[in-house]
Parts: structure tokens; sequence; C-alpha cells
């Protein structure tokens, strides 16, 4: 039998060499359409910018007429389309907008050739988020790549590091902000640290997982391998029960949290049209998921809570934003049993890490433990890192998280709003739990997966206030219903962390002053240090 062997593509002789091109998109059609044209202009620019090296760029598949964009919006296209490009041809994926990483893994995972991530320096689309999670989700799967961002691809930065991976086949950033961990004072902070991860061991926690594995976001999945010696386990439940157990919500129940919302001052921009404007009925329902996901957080004993929401829940009940923002604040409204016998988690914020983002429930677990016992306000959030410019001599970043933060970031409830959802992404609309966060000293950190095992990026910033029509030309720029943190990292520039940084989330907590924030920066790296985990130091940052 004669058996018909696939052979390495050729060019021929005196071509120039061909990149191939493909663009990673939503699963969402709406988003798809709506972030066409955008897209479209980054590959333009992006082509004319190889061209420019005497290499010619090859888009690996075309426009679909019938969906009206050329975006992989699924595993199965993906793999697909992979197919036909050639396994040691140079590849990019050129991302001006969110996509879902597992549509190009499976191909990335077996191609030989170098691989570059680009993406837009702007702000409209999460071009930059998207970037972010691919980059991450690779380092996780071991897929060797290099990652590029530019305007426009015209400035002589971009130019110089496209040439070296056009003709070297990797980029080589500076990364010089990130060491590792010194060795630690025998000190009261320390000592805290290590106490609280014998303690997670010992007692152990559970982390309530609605439905893993969030928009294509493979890094933000930790294998239990790796979760449990940590001291943390995973409840796996499904976002049907949810919804099952928010139909069991009396009317009377969610109208008092409505209630309690407004006494504290949280604002409401409501219209009337459900499709476009926030309604009374979609913010009942948020907040009968809000009760629901307390009481099932009390059945099962768990420490923190992660809804998933895309995909599936968008389809079925108003976001979960304003939710997840109410759970991670200490100050909320009240919630009982079924009976009405015991008030649930009493003062007290039950973490919840959005989108089921396992890297930032790890962190978020221990960062509640931290702050609570350092007499600290525990709230603490992810954030995407969405986009920045300078502001007065310095990088001020635009981190935005899609839906809520917690209140006491914005300096209360009556420092916050909520606005609806963009139809774009939340069909059935939805209130976020929004704000501008306040001035102040931050711990910012990333857990993550990096050659098997978990490493933990940790940091120092600020937060600055700029002036009211800058943080508004911010918002418009990216998104004005979502939460906005004007922030600074400290000893950390804009394309350290891009380069570094292995996820789309960040994470921050507030402490009262920049000595306190040392002191809980060191207490988190004795804690992380004794959990096993690999802690690297990023910037600037005091170890007393």
């Amino acid at each position: 039998m004669t058996y018909l062997l696939p052979t390495p593509a050729s060019r021929p002789e005196g071509e120039p060499q061909l990149i191939y091109t493909v663009a990673s998109g939503d699963l969402r059609l709406s988003a798809n359409q709506k972030c066409w044209s955008t897209q479209q202009q980054l590959e333009a620019d992006f082509t004319t910018a190889v061209e420019k090296f005497g290499f010619r760029v090859k888009r690996a598949h075309g426009v679909d007429e019938t969906t009206g964009h050329g975006f992989i919006d699924s595993q199965r296209k993906g793999i697909e389309v992979f197919k036909d490009i050639p396994v040691d041809a140079p590849l990019v994926v050129v991302d001006a907008v969110w996509q879902y990483s597992h549509h190009v893994l499976p191909g990335l995972r077996t191609h030989r050739g170098p691989i570059l991530v680009v993406a837009n320096w702007a702000g409209d689309y999460p071009g930059l988020v998207g970037l972010l999670n691919l980059t991450g989700s690779m380092t996780k799967a071991g897929v060797d790549h290099s990652a590029l961002w530019s305007e426009d691809f015209s400035d002589t930065w971009a130019l110089g590091h496209l040439e070296a991976w056009l003709t070297q086949g990797k980029i080589i950033h500076d990364t010089s902000h990130i060491r590792d961990l010194p060795a630690l004072p025998a000190n009261e902070e320390v000592a805290l640290g290590t106490a609280l991860a014998e303690q997670l061991k010992a007692d152990k926690a559970i982390i309530g997982v609605f439905d893993e594995g969030c928009m294509g976001m493979y890094n933000a999945i930790i294998d239990d391998e790796l979760l449990n010696p940590l001291g943390i386990y995973k409840e796996r439940l499904s976002q049907s029960a949810l919804v099952a157990e928010m139909l069991k919500v009396p009317d009377t129940e969610a109208t008092a949290v409505k209630d309690w919302l407004d006494q504290a001052g949280l604002r409401f921009d409501f219209g009337t049209d459900e499709a476009t404007e926030l309604t009374p009925a979609q913010v009942h329902s948020q907040l009968k998921m809000y009760i629901a996901a307390l009481r099932i957080a009390d059945d099962f004993g768990l420490d923190a809570v992660g809804i998933q929401y895309q995909q599936g829940l968008k389809d079925t009940v108003p976001a979960s934003d304003l939710a997840e923002g109410l759970l991670n604040n200490v100050e909320r409204p009240p919630v009982f049993s079924r009976d009405g016998s015991r008030e649930l988690y009493p003062a007290q914020a039950l973490p919840h890490f959005n989108e089921v983002d396992e890297g930032v429930a790890v962190d978020a677990l221990v960062t509640n433990r931290i702050w609570t016992a350092m007499g600290f306000d525990p709230a603490n959030t992810l954030h995407d890192i969405r986009w920045g410019e300078e502001y007065n001599g310095e990088f001020v970043w635009v981190f935005e998280i899609s839906g809520a933060v917690p209140a006491s970031h914005n300096g209360g409830y009556q420092n916050s709003y909520s606005m609806r959802q963009p139809p774009m992404f939340f069909p059935l609309g939805g209130g976020t739990l929004s704000g501008v966060s306040k001035p102040g000293e931050i711990v910012w950190s990333r857990v993550f997966i990096m050659d098997g095992v978990l490493h933990l990026d940790l940091g120092r910033g600020h937060v600055v206030g700029l002036p009211a029509e800058e943080t508004q030309r911010r918002l418009d720029a990216t998104d004005p219903q979502w939460p906005i943190m004007h922030a600074v990292l400290d000893g950390v520039s804009r394309d350290q962390l891009m380069a570094r940084h292995k996820a789309n989330h960040l994470q921050v907590a507030y402490t009262p002053d920049a000595q306190s924030a040392d002191k809980a920066l060191l207490a988190k790296a004795a804690m992380f240090t004794q959990l096993g985990v690999r802690v690297h130091i990023a910037g600037t940052v005091n170890i007393i």
C-alpha cells in the first residue's frame, strides 16, 4: 500500500518570505461584528510594517460573508484554519479585540515556527487585554512566543522589535524590574504571613467555582494538583444551580437589599428600554443573584466564590457584576439563611473571583486573610490591564474591571453608581457597581502558572486622582459604564509590565498608607513563600 504523507510547504526561489497571520476573536457574534473594522485597521497597519522589511503577509483565513467578520470564533474553526498553515512558518496572532484563547491554542501548541502576538495600543476595544490573556495562556501551556504592541506599528520602538522577530524569530524585552524574592527579615509581618500559611494548609479552604474556564481563559484554570498543596480545594458548581436558587428568593428580600443600597447612597442610572438601558427589573434580578450566591456559599461552606457568567448565564439572567461587587465589600446588604435565623457571612466580605479566574481566587483569599489580620479593609479586586497614557510626566494606567469593584475602593456607596452593561456583551443588561477608585497606596499582584508551577509577581503602586475631564476622557476612550482606577506601578514601566505580566487580570488591594502597604506586601510575600509559591518582586519595593 502507498501512503500519501504531508510534505513541508516551500516557496519559489526569490519570493519574499511569507508571514502568516490569524485573528482570534470573541465567541459573541455582536462583539465580533462591532469590533471588525478596528481589527481590519490593525491588520493593515501591521502588514505595512512587515512589508517595510521585505516580508509578505498572508492572512490564513478569510472573511465570512454570512457573519460579516473575519475572526476565528470557535475552537473548531481554529483547528481547521491551522491545518492550512505550514507548521514551521512564522506566525502572528493579530489582536485588536478581546479574544478567546482556546480558539487558537490547539494550533499554537503544535506550531513549530516562531510565534508573535501583536496588539494595538488603544483603549476602545480590549485588544491589549486579549494579548495578555493569550500570552498568559501560552506561558501556562509552555508554548514559546514573543509579543509586541504599538498604536499603529510606525514608531521606532515597535519597528525595531518587529525587525528583530522577523530576522531572529524572537523579541527580548526589558524585564529588569522583576527579581526573585530576597531573604525575608525575621519580623512581625513575616511571622504573620508564615502562620497564616500554615493555618490555611492545616484548616483548608474551599473556593466555589460556578462553571470553569470563562471566555477562553486557559491561564485562569489552576489544576487541583497545583491548588491543593496550598490547602485550597474546589467545589465545582453549576450556574444553573445559581439560577434555580435565584428563583426561590422572595421578591421582598431583593427589595430589602435595594432599599439598603438606596440608603447607602448607591445611584442607579435607570431608564425604560430593556434593550439599551438599565431597568429596575434587571437590578431586581441581580440582587436575587446576590442573595442566592451567599446562600449557596453557606450551603457548601465556601471561602470564596467565582461566577463565570459568560457563557450561558448571559443568555439567562442580567449581569452578575452588581452581585460580585457587593460580595467583595465588607459593608454590604445583610442576607439571612432561608429560614431567617442567621445572617450569612456577617460583617465580612465573601471574596468573589470575577470570571472564575482561579489565579484571582488564590490571591483574593490570601489577601483577605492577611489584610483582615492586620486590621486593614480586606476588600480586593481584579482589574483588566486595559490601557494607559502619560499624564503630567508619569505613566498612568487605566485599570478597569468589566462591571464592579468593592464600593470601598470608590470611597463608599455614596461615591458609586450603577449603569447598564453594554448590550454588545450583555444582551439582558444588568447594572455595574462603578466609580472612580480613590487615591491611595496599593499592593498589586498576580498568581500565574509557568513551567508547571505556581508563581506570584508582587509589587507596590499608588492610585492618583486625575481631573474630572481627564477621567471622563479615559472612560470615553474605553467603557464609560465600568469602574476605573488611575494606577501608577512603582518602578515598573508600561512596556515592562506588558512584557512580563502573565494574565489579563491584575489584583489590587488598598492600605491606609505607604508604610502599611510595605508591611502588608511583606506579609503577603511570606505567606505565599510558605505555601510553596515562587514569589517575584516587581519594581520598587521596600523589603523592611
